[in-house]
């Protein structure tokens, strides 16, 4: 399947690339020839599929670039079988009218290098060592980019500025009057001289930004003045970023004064709406300057490799929160002893981690419940009784290690769907892990397939409508949430320049988002005839709003499953691992008050029965006692009892500064910090000198 999908698209890059060549050929031939229309006709299409590849097939390109064959080079042999073929064709003076477009055109290649040069200065002048998000950064001397033709796109930039070029030389070889091809020339170099000078101009000092030093001073004061005291520091691939957006809400609630510290620059635009204070810290050695601020401690959803980097500061304290709790290995990582605390939701994970003996020590495991949870509503006891049985079916991804248990989707997908499908009196809502199929082809294969069963069930479907308005309010509100949640960029907008336009961002936008997105979400569900299965693939609704829309889950071994069960909703859990039932239960306590699953789907009758009719519904009592053995007691709540572990920690992290300020004010020669920056300060005042600023 993914074959088939590949296949074409190669087919149109090789043809793609015979085209490119086909058009060389005939350039030259008609050039030697000469055959006029043959020389023109390539010598447009040439350049004309340079430009269009640029756009279409970038990577395409790239390839050719990595033989030596880049953009530079075709343009080149283009411009230079332009000037062969009118060295052929009769009634051009080579010395008198073809030397002046040659010494112009290489004049006009003078530039393009010129161009190149300057921007690459250009870039590495509007480089910082950090990014900032929710942060006046005005200090720093930011400004707008310049147009990326001019300072990225260098392919572009040559290829479009030498469409006047070859448009004067065609008529050139038209008309054999080399006026013409001077006026392409000219044009060309106006426009690639002029982009340079323009470009320029980014270079001086009231468009260029601090240095790396003064802008790392700039840092360190503004760490000094905010004085953050809690932050969640996250590294990961450009998928991973859910991870991290999990744990905005909770994160925010927190006493203190939050910050987001991440390693990736590409990561700051994949952090969703927020008015915590983001900062992008690449480097290790700018990394390190977080030792002196008043940062305390540091909450991890993932690991990553350069989760060991930041753990090298002795001076904040870390803590393991994780992005989601399962009964898979994978939530009890060895990774996981580098880490102050662990914290988990509930006595299972504790459990976990005692019985993987991983190095875990049980004083060290905090159970914090699951904050986010909030928004899931609690089962009322009702059945659907007059409408729709509402499924949701959210399986998980496939995982790094090949088991055939991490998820139902290549042995048990299209067998549930099937089933359910059948059921005249079920909705399903289908929403995938967003990683399904990036490992093993056959997991994406499996979810092509099942969004295809569903897109035909809902053909054979029918019933009432909602009104136009419906529609109407879904596309208000969208705009409502965008205008919060998003911002327009310029198409040549850098990083420094939506660091200007994401400064601090305006007082009561983040309540004025949460409202925004119930209202979105209500909208959304609204929006569709409630007889229709839905297929949620993208970012929005959540898969919180889906718990709340569906009377019954059906999943696998994964997080959702333990986060379901805080509405204490019948579920279903497939058993694709190859184990006995009781095995299964055995080993994955999360299914203990699960309906059980076989590949072949058989179970779901019987799920269906027991969600419309409660008194065949006789795992009721199980699943709230093992929600609390998965979460944790409701009372206290999770957000007070996760404050408080935060809190708590912090508050080791102050005793471990004092024990170190009281070993170096025993040692003869040494002192603190502030003892240091106490007595540079009283020496400068004694001598009558102004206070020099702040060491890098």
């Amino acid at each position: 399947m993914p074959s088939a999908g590949i296949a074409p698209r190669r087919v149109v890059q090789l043809a793609a690339l015979f085209a490119m060549m086909v058009a060389f050929t005939a350039q030259l031939l008609g050039a030697l020839l000469p055959v006029i229309p043959l020389f023109i006709a390539a010598s447009v299409v040439n350049l004309g599929l340079d430009l269009i590849l640029q756009h279409k097939q970038p990577g395409l390109l790239s390839v050719l670039g990595r033989i030596r064959f880049d953009v530079t080079v075709r343009q080149l042999l283009r411009d230079m079988l332009i000037l062969v073929g009118l060295l052929h064709i009769d009634g051009i003076n080579p010395l008198n009218e073809q030397a002046p477009l040659t010494i112009t055109l290489l004049l006009f290649y003078g530039t393009h290098f010129v161009c190149q040069a300057v921007a690459v200065l250009v870039r590495r002048t509007r480089s910082l060592p950090f990014v900032t998000r929710n942060i006046d950064a005005s200090a720093l001397r930011l400004s707008d980019a310049p147009p990326r033709l001019l300072s990225r796109q260098t392919g572009r930039r040559l290829l479009r500025f030498s469409v006047p070029t070859t448009t004067g030389m065609m008529l050139t070889a038209i008309t054999t009057d080399a006026y013409w091809g001077g006026i392409g020339l000219a044009v060309s170099l106006v426009l690639s001289a002029g982009g340079t000078v323009y470009l320029a101009t980014w270079l001086l000092p009231k468009k260029r930004v601090l240095g790396e030093k003064h802008a790392l001073e700039w840092l360190d004061n503004w760490l000094a003045e905010y004085r953050p005291t809690v932050g969640m520091y996250f590294s990961g691939g450009s998928s991973s970023a859910y991870q991290a957006n999990m744990w905005l809400s909770t994160l925010a609630d927190l006493d203190g004064n939050p910050i987001i510290v991440l390693r990736e620059r590409f990561m700051v635009r994949k952090i969703e709406a927020t008015d915590i204070p983001i900062i992008c810290i690449p480097k290790v050695a700018h990394l390190m300057r977080l030792e002196h601020s008043a940062l305390k401690v540091l909450l991890h959803p993932a690991n990553s490799g350069k989760t060991s980097q930041i753990l090298r500061i002795p001076s904040i304290k870390h803590a393991f929160i994780n992005h989601g709790e399962s009964d898979k290995l994978s939530s009890c990582n060895p990774y996981a002893k580098a880490y102050d605390e662990v914290w988990v939701a509930g006595p299972a994970a504790r459990d976990r981690y005692q019985l993987a003996d991983i190095g875990v020590e049980d004083k060290d495991v905090v159970e914090v419940g699951r904050p986010q949870l909030a928004p899931i509503r609690p089962h009322d006891g009702s059945a659907p009784a007059d409408r729709l049985t509402t499924v949701l079916y959210a399986p998980t991804w496939e995982g790094w290690d090949g088991n055939p248990g991490n998820t139902s989707v290549i042995l048990a997908g299209e067998n549930i769907v099937r089933e359910l499908l059948a059921d005249d009196n079920v909705r399903l809502l289908y929403k995938p892990h967003p990683m399904t199929g990036s490992v093993d082809p056959r997991a994406g294969a499996a979810n092509a397939r099942i969004q295809a069963m569903i897109t035909e069930a809902n053909d054979r479907r029918s019933g009432a409508l909602p009104g136009p308005e419906a529609a109407t309010e879904l596309a208000r509100r969208t705009e409502e949430l965008d205008a919060l949640t998003t911002s327009a960029f310029r198409t040549s907008a850098d990083e420094l320049e939506r660091m200007r336009l994401q400064g601090t961002p305006a007082e009561g936008r983040a309540a004025a988002v949460s409202a925004a997105v119930d209202a979105w979400e209500e909208a959304y569900w609204n929006s569709f005839p409630e007889w229709e299965h839905r297929i949620v693939t993208t970012a929005r609704p959540g898969i919180f709003s889906c718990f709340n829309q569906a009377d019954v889950l059906i999943s696998d071994v994964s997080s959702v499953v333990s986060d379901y069960l805080t509405s204490e909703k019948p579920y279903a859990v497939a058993n694709t691992s190859g184990m006995s039932e009781a095995d299964f239960r055995a080993n994955f306590p999360t299914v203990r008050a699960a309906t059980i699953l076989t590949p072949e789907a058989d179970g779901v009758a019987g799920l269906l029965d027991a969600v419309r009719n409660p008194e065949l519904d006789v795992l009721a009592a199980e699943r709230a006692e093992l929600k609390e053995h998965l979460l944790g007691p409701s009372d206290p709540p999770s957000p007070v009892r996760f404050n408080q572990a935060a809190l708590n920690l912090c508050a080791k992290a102050d005793e471990r500064r004092l024990r170190m300020e009281s070993r170096l004010a025993g040692i003869p020669g040494q002192r603190s910090q502030e003892d240091v920056d106490a007595a540079e300060t009283a020496e400068r005042e004694s001598n009558g000198a102004p206070d020099a600023p702040a060491a890098v």
